[in-house]
């Protein structure tokens, strides 16, 4: 598991690495668990790694939007990723973490159950997203990728986070 307070003093954790990985067709991604699922989003993205603090509620925001915190001076929302997509239990403890997200030049925190390790996976080790019914929201998953026994739902945490339904960004923000 990452140290959040190592993590938390990188304003871009391993963007040297994913450079010289891009130039051999390798991407990296930051894994998490929701539950028994593993996660992974693209780690530039991540600006920091936290432990979970309660977050100041905001009314009349949907369940999923936790409330803001105050990081150094900026107010970020904090989207509990578990009850977004649905996860059968969202227990707060030691391993629960936000994942400061830089998205459309927004500062987010996503919560998760816990942060795994940073992966460079190869366009071969990553399969297309699986064909899912209508009534089933797989737009921001780019893909599974395997490595050895696991298997890591890849997500596009951009295009979640700008969904409509979160109201985080503007749409002309989403857009570009």
């Amino acid at each position: 598991m990452l140290n959040p307070t190592n993590a938390s003093s990188r304003q871009n954790p391993g963007q040297g690495a994913h450079a010289a990985n891009q130039k051999h067709g390798a991407a990296e991604f930051l894994t998490f668990r929701l539950g028994a699922e593993e996660y992974g989003i693209d780690i530039l993205r991540v600006q920091e790694i936290r432990s979970y603090e309660v977050p100041t509620r905001i009314a009349n925001a949907p369940s999923f939007i936790k409330g803001v915190v105050n990081l150094r001076g900026v107010i970020v929302p904090v989207v509990d990723l578990r009850l977004k997509l649905n996860c059968i239990a969202a227990e707060y403890n030691d391993f629960t973490v936000v994942i400061v997200l830089n998205v459309h030049g927004r500062v987010v925190g996503a919560v998760v159950d816990s942060v795994s390790d940073v992966l460079a996976l190869s366009p071969e080790q990553i399969n297309a997203a699986p064909e899912m019914n209508t009534t089933v929201d797989t737009s921001f998953i780019t893909g599974i990728a395997s490595t050895g026994e696991r298997m890591l739902i890849l997500m596009d945490i951009e295009a979640l986070m700008s969904s409509a339904d979160m109201g985080l960004m503007d749409t002309q923000l989403a857009v570009q």
